[in-house]
């Protein structure tokens, strides 16, 4: 039987190779040729022993040896983020994820019409989530897949556009084993910086099984409920404590996207906070 983490790395190599082989030619070959030169040039820099600028610039070079261990992996996303690309069409988004000076991208897109782009190996991390916090993850960059969803921020997400995000979270939950509670939107993780994706429909997911959701019932919140140790408790970063009530308002509430919370939503928070603890 093949070691799993041989047969990792292969399923890694064969992956790259079909990719290579296919950059050639087509609407993309351009920015593919790009990819596959920055791919190529990371691979160098892994294959190196020893790694390239990691010495212990402080310590004499005769005190240092490298040995290179037998036991090591390739980054594993934990989390997904979603996003909506405020955008007009998947065109638009696309060429501004193959420009230098935006310095932006995803792992996926998903367009109005369902179809499906992959724009980084899951493996690699993309520049999508920016400045963030979600609990005690402050690089959210390093630990997630990032998703764009083609949607200006004020039409509806299609029934076709939501299928083809499902078949996506259904692979991506089974390859990386990713916890139901670990996808998220990028307000949750950026309070106050950003507010996507907006009038998401998140109960179909969670009812899916990607993200929670609260109870059709709630009960009432002790007297003494604290709703910003909730906030923290279930990841938002409470720093600023109005924008942390409107990122939570932007995933459950929707309706009502105010600063404030008001009693129906300590109820929804309360629900939460107890699956989340």
């Amino acid at each position: 039987m093949e070691h799993p983490k041989k047969h990792q790395l292969k399923t890694v190599a064969i992956g790259l190779l079909l990719l290579f082989s296919a950059c050639g030619s087509g609407k993309y070959a351009a920015t593919n040729k790009i990819y596959k030169g920055q791919a190529k040039s990371y691979a160098e820099i892994i294959k190196s022993m020893p790694p390239v600028d990691q010495q212990v610039t402080s310590a004499p070079a005769d005190q240092q040896e490298w040995v290179g261990s037998v036991n090591f992996g390739i980054r594993k996303p934990n989390f997904v983020v979603l996003h909506h690309t405020a955008q007009t069409s998947s065109d638009l988004t696309i060429k501004v994820f193959t420009r230098k000076k935006e310095g932006v991208s995803s792992h996926y897109l998903i367009g109005r019409d369902g179809k499906i782009f992959q724009l980084v190996n899951d493996y690699l991390r993309a520049n999508h989530a920016g400045v963030s916090k979600w609990g005690n993850e402050t690089d959210l960059n390093s630990s997630s897949i990032g998703i764009e969803i083609d949607n200006n921020g004020a039409e509806p997400f299609s029934d076709v556009q939501i299928d083809a995000l499902v078949k996506v979270l259904t692979d991506l939950k089974k390859r990386y084993n990713i916890p139901v509670a670990n996808f998220i939107g990028h307000a949750d993780i950026a309070p106050g910086r950003k507010n996507d994706p907006k009038n998401f429909p998140w109960k179909k997911l969670a009812d899916k099984g990607f993200g929670l959701w609260y109870d059709a019932v709630l009960k009432m919140p002790p007297a003494d409920f604290d709703a910003m140790a909730a906030l923290r408790i279930i990841g938002y970063d409470i720093k600023n404590p109005r924008a942390a009530i409107e990122a939570f308002k932007i995933h459950f509430v929707q309706n009502d996207i105010s600063q404030e919370l008001k009693p129906a939503d300590k109820l929804i928070l309360f629900n939460l906070y107890k699956k989340y603890m």
